[in-house]
């Protein structure tokens, strides 16, 4: 395109490549194709415009966030308000700023999202526009049909996941200096450009979000943005349906905290619902499979969880390093990493008489951050007033809980060596069911023979 608009556009910014801003280009003449003005460098686009190009890709919200974003960029810096629609200088400079601008300026394309009018803007506003944002990605990833195997959480009960998730986004602001004000009054600060840029640069699902929402909302430039490492793709053995504890925004929040590698896949190593209420169960399927993640939900609807870093064994000693971490998702979502106080990231035993049997992270033997009983459906998490290894407050409603639900799942691609361990019988991870069959005088026919490991 080599409308005198388009080079105007490069004056003000050259981030985009060539091939990148013949698509932009290309992206405005079709928003523009309606404006009256035969002048090709007048050519502007309307809130109905753009309403009418994006359709139900996204919330009608968001559509004019991004609007009001676009008209509030002051090309001239004399500009007394937003222009009345968008000019394609506006629009190259604004979509630049989102999708590969530094902190500043993504901060000053936000703020005019956030409120198209001038000055600070109170932090209600930015906590209405981050459940927006939040919901925005929901609604097209959806839309789009590219969730990768996950679903949206149909629960009945508040707080819903969006606004779990917008709630913790918002929480990396830094409001009146880093005072921490009850809810309405911190909800009344003001906030400037600098404290929206610095929250920009602390929260980097922020401009992650924004992204999504502009390639896939707009179709724009989506090759650029890879999903896989947002939203990992689900694997459950032999396609075999299930709900999971985990809608998209956990999985999206949990994945962002694991190593590069591991972002790409999660396949299900363990569900008691489908694999049943048994602990050794849950041993024979986990152990020797790598890293996973773990989460229950308790009987109170609080859902938790942990990140074991490397393969589970059953042994009597703690194992894994200070990559592993515990993690909330209901009420509210936080990950813990490790203090460094002492290493007891990982335990996993069975079948002992003088010390505890069961699954723990954190803590110590008996005050656990989150273990799970060998008494399948009972487990505790224990934090007076924080766990010693991870810093974690307690993750469950209640200290001692009961649980159905809980679920394991295996991060990244698993290697050839964690496929064959994984064929253990189970009776090598139960010495107990060894013992009884010991005892009744029957041998163990299955010594020896192993199962085809799911993943080959």
């Amino acid at each position: 395109m080599g409308s005198s608009g388009s080079r105007s556009a490069q004056k003000f910014c050259s981030r985009f490549l060539p091939e990148e801003q013949e698509e932009i280009d290309r992206l405005f003449d079709a928003l523009s194709s309606e404006a009256p003005s035969s002048d090709a460098s007048a050519r502007c686009f309307s809130l109905k415009a753009l309403k009418s190009h994006v359709g139900e890709a996204l919330p009608l919200a968001m559509v004019t966030r991004l609007y009001d974003g676009m008209r509030g960029v002051d090309l001239t810096g004399k500009a007394k308000g937003p222009s009345d629609s968008v000019s394609q200088e506006q629009f190259t400079v604004s979509m630049s700023h989102l999708l590969k601008g530094n902190s500043e300026e993504k901060s000053l394309v936000i703020l005019k999202m956030i409120s198209p009018t001038e000055g600070p803007v109170k932090a209600r506003e930015v906590q209405k526009f981050t459940e927006d944002l939040v919901g925005s990605v929901v609604h097209v990833l959806n839309y789009r049909q590219e969730l990768r195997g996950w679903t949206q959480k149909r629960g009945s009960g508040p707080p819903a996941r969006v606004q779990v998730l917008a709630a913790q986004l918002f929480s990396e602001m830094d409001l009146q200096g880093g005072e921490k004000l009850p809810g309405p009054q911190q909800l009344d600060c003001e906030c400037d450009r600098a404290t929206i840029e610095a929250w920009v640069f602390r929260a980097p699902h922020v401009a992650t979000f924004l992204s999504v929402v502009i390639h896939r909302g707009f179709l724009l430039l989506r090759f650029s943005l890879d999903l896989a490492t947002l939203v990992p793709e689900r694997h459950v053995e032999q396609e075999r349906e299930f709900e999971s504890i985990l809608d998209v925004l956990s999985v999206i929040f949990v994945n962002s905290h694991l190593r590069q590698e591991q972002r790409g896949r999660w396949r299900l190593l363990f569900s008691s619902e489908l694999h049943g209420h048994s602990f050794a169960q849950l041993c024979g399927r986990i152990t020797h499979r790598g890293p996973c993640v773990l989460l229950l939900e308790d009987h109170d609807g609080q859902v938790f969880g942990g990140f074991a870093s490397c393969s589970w064994e059953v042994k009597p000693q703690f194992q894994g390093d200070d990559t592993c971490f515990l993690f909330s998702i209901s009420p509210h979502m936080a990950v813990y990493t490790s203090t460094g106080y002492n290493d007891h990231y990982m335990y996993l035993n069975h079948g002992q008489q003088t010390i505890p049997n069961g699954l723990g992270m954190g803590g110590q033997h008996n005050y656990f951050g989150l273990w799970v009983d060998v008494n399948f459906g009972k487990g505790h998490s224990k934090a007076k007033p924080k766990c010693t290894t991870y810093n974690s407050p307690q993750l469950s409603a209640q200290e001692d809980f009961g649980f159905e639900k809980m679920e394991v799942w295996a991060v990244g691609d698993a290697s050839g060596s964690q496929q064959a361990k994984s064929g253990k019988s189970i009776l090598d991870v139960d010495p107990e069911a060894q013992a009884l069959l010991e005892i009744s005088g029957r041998s163990r026919h299955s010594e020896g023979l192993r199962d085809i490991p799911e993943d080959q």
